[in-house]
């Protein structure tokens, strides 16, 4: 039997291509477990041509009461974006190679695992960030990190081993950029590395870019690697991976409820790891507790 108050209703939003393995078995059992559970439910896959538009129309046409993004980061920010100030929870497989907001929520990166998800737990309410009129449900970021991720979906191949071998070869050569950001509390002008808008912890990589960061406190932040030398960059690079980014000296954080970055070098940005162009001015604003996501329930045999 499903929990009480579970949704009856589920749409599941599967990208085909997320984690380059054949979905056949896992729609099966979705299938499976929905029918175990008494869940009606109905399958959409993506196909890369206006697939917002038709999971959006397919939410009210099916009357989702819970919306599932099977997939990667991508799909996750996709589905997510249309659930924002709805009473309609998000719920997660992760299926693709970073899986960051995921990881960062601890919902199990295990394909198993994660789909107990479905009629196994428990409702939370997390901040996202709207940038520019843009939502952002993780992290966004310009500078060294947002040039990788550009040069990433510019290319053909993917995987970790792919993404670190561009950021190799753009770091030798990057420049640090001049930022100016005002915030609600304080304010920063000089050269950075990387400016990250953090609504939460890590990158899909495990890098931990704000270790201490809280998904539903009302407040974002935004990181900062100052100008550093070259050959400070594996201890950064070792602090990022053990969660103590924070300790390093050439790193800065501004805890804030809105914010504005004057991005005058035009520095190239992503949002949630989609590459955008944004202009000059950034600006941010935090929308508090406004997206439902679906979380493991608690263990009920744990002491």
């Amino acid at each position: 039997m499903k929990q009480t108050g579970s949704p009856e209703n589920i749409l599941f939003v599967i990208n085909p291509i997320a984690g380059d393995i054949d979905k056949t078995d896992l729609v099966e059992q979705i299938e499976e477990i929905c029918r175990e559970h008494d869940i009606r439910y109905h399958i959409y896959t993506t196909t890369g041509h206006q697939d917002s538009q038709q999971v959006k129309e397919l939410i009210t046409e099916k009357g989702a009461e819970a919306v599932f993004a099977v997939g990667g980061d991508g799909t996750v920010s996709m589905v997510g974006a249309l659930l924002i100030d709805r009473n309609i929870p998000l719920g997660i497989i992760p299926l693709g190679s970073g899986n960051g907001l995921s990881k960062d929520l601890h919902i199990p990166q295990d394909t198993e695992d994660a789909l107990e998800l479905i009629y196994r737990h428990t409702v939370r309410n997390i901040d996202t960030l709207d940038i520019n009129g843009q939502p952002s449900i993780h992290l966004a970021d310009l500078g060294f990190n947002a040039l990788v991720v550009k040069r990433f979906s510019e290319g053909e191949s993917r995987g970790p081993g792919a993404y670190a071998w561009i950021a190799l070869q753009e770091y030798l050569s990057y420049e640090p950029k001049f930022y100016r950001i005002e915030t609600d509390n304080e304010h920063f002008e000089g050269e950075a590395f990387m400016v990250t808008i953090a609504n939460a912890n890590a990158f899909g990589s495990n890098a931990a870019i704000n270790p201490s960061g809280i998904l539903n406190d009302g407040r974002f932040e935004i990181c900062l690697i100052e100008r550093f030398p070259k050959t400070a960059g594996i201890g950064i690079l070792y602090k990022l991976y053990t969660d103590s980014i924070d300790t390093s000296v050439y790193t800065r954080k501004l805890t804030c409820r809105s914010a504005t970055i004057y991005n005058t070098d035009h520095e190239v940005m992503h949002i949630d790891g989609e590459p955008v162009e944004l202009g000059t001015e950034v600006r941010i604003h935090i929308k508090p507790k406004s997206l439902k996501v679906l979380l493991p329930a608690p263990d009920p045999d744990a002491a």
